[in-house]
């Protein structure tokens, strides 16, 4: 076996069917396999997921693992990971892919490829992209204090003097090397996850990637993405808080959480509580802005009320 495909579903048991279906040509079916675990869905997806491996014929390359807990997207991928990593030592890459996605012809194949013909990189990511096509931004930068500077005060100038370093850059037309890549896609050599050990689970959602990439980075690794490997990403279908096409709801407590273990495990307390005051000036000064020039709101309900209830500023 030399790829091992990851999928952690949580409630969308016909978004993991579909993706697995659009994986049926991508893989070689005496080595390749695909392992999706249950995140505790307890809403019947595994009689679902495994039905549908039963009766399309996927069982010799497709499996099941019920996990009694939902411990997160790293968690539910660690739980396959692992197992792999123990008991199948012929893996040389682990492919993480959500379930709202599904794979474009050639996609897996790109990545494969890419992985072998360039040793010294250690993670890649696909091309996210909707179904029409149109790209979606997924090779992006670290987040830095100037970075948040751009975030949170949304001026034209301020975002040019600071272009090398906002998150998510101008969708590139080539590979190229980039910090990170977004989860729903990206490929990891094995010898990565035995050197730095696997993805941080006391991320519940978000910014678990980011960590990863970065780890990896210290560690020596490059991080790539390659935009020959096309896959749709119906954004927001799993875990319900990027998509564009239904009302924006408020950003869940774990997302704060995530942010904030990402910025104090990295670069300290210190640097956490700076990256918050700053944010909050920059933000509140755009609000300010905003109202003057009478746009209208388009963030999610009461994030500046969020952001500060759940800032470095005021936990421990």
């Amino acid at each position: 076996m030399y790829l091992n495909i990851t999928i952690v579903n949580y409630r969308t048991p016909q978004l993991t069917i579909d993706c697995l279906s659009s994986l049926v040509s991508e893989l070689e079916k005496d080595r390749d396999t695909v392992v999706v675990v249950d995140n505790a869905s307890e809403d019947g997806s595994i009689e679902r997921i495994r039905n549908a491996i039963n009766t399309e014929g996927w069982n010799s390359w497709a499996s099941l693992i019920p996990s009694e807990y939902n411990g997160g997207f790293a968690f539910g991928n660690n739980v396959a990971i692992r197992s792999v990593l123990q008991n199948n030592p012929a893996a040389k890459y682990f492919l993480l892919l959500n379930p709202d996605t599904v794979v474009r012809l050639g996609a897996v194949t790109q990545l494969f490829d890419f992985m072998e013909q360039n040793p010294t990189v250690g993670i890649a990511g696909s091309r996210l992209e909707n179904p029409d096509g149109s790209p979606q931004r997924s090779a992006f930068r670290f987040h830095t204090i100037l970075s948040t500077i751009d975030s949170g005060l949304r001026l034209g100038i301020v975002t040019s003097l600071l272009s090398k370093w906002v998150v998510a850059p101008p969708v590139p037309e080539e590979a190229c090397q980039t910090d990170w890549v977004a989860g729903a896609s990206m490929i990891v050599r094995r010898e990565v996850f035995e050197q730095i050990g696997l993805m941080d689970e006391s991320y519940f959602l978000y910014y678990e990637e980011v960590d990863f990439c970065l780890q990896a980075k210290r560690a020596g690794w490059d991080c790539w993405y390659v935009p020959e490997s096309r896959v749709v990403h119906l954004v927001g279908q799993s875990s319900g808080i990027d998509s564009s096409k239904v009302k924006k709801k408020r950003l869940p407590k774990y997302w704060f959480e995530s942010r904030q273990r990402y910025f104090i495990k990295n670069h300290g307390r210190l640097y956490s509580i700076a990256v918050d005051f700053i944010w909050t000036f920059c933000y509140v000064s755009w609000e300010l802005r905003r109202i003057i020039q009478g746009k209208p709101y388009s963030d999610p309900p009461k994030l500046l009320v969020d952001f500060i209830r759940n800032s470095s500023l005021f936990t421990k």
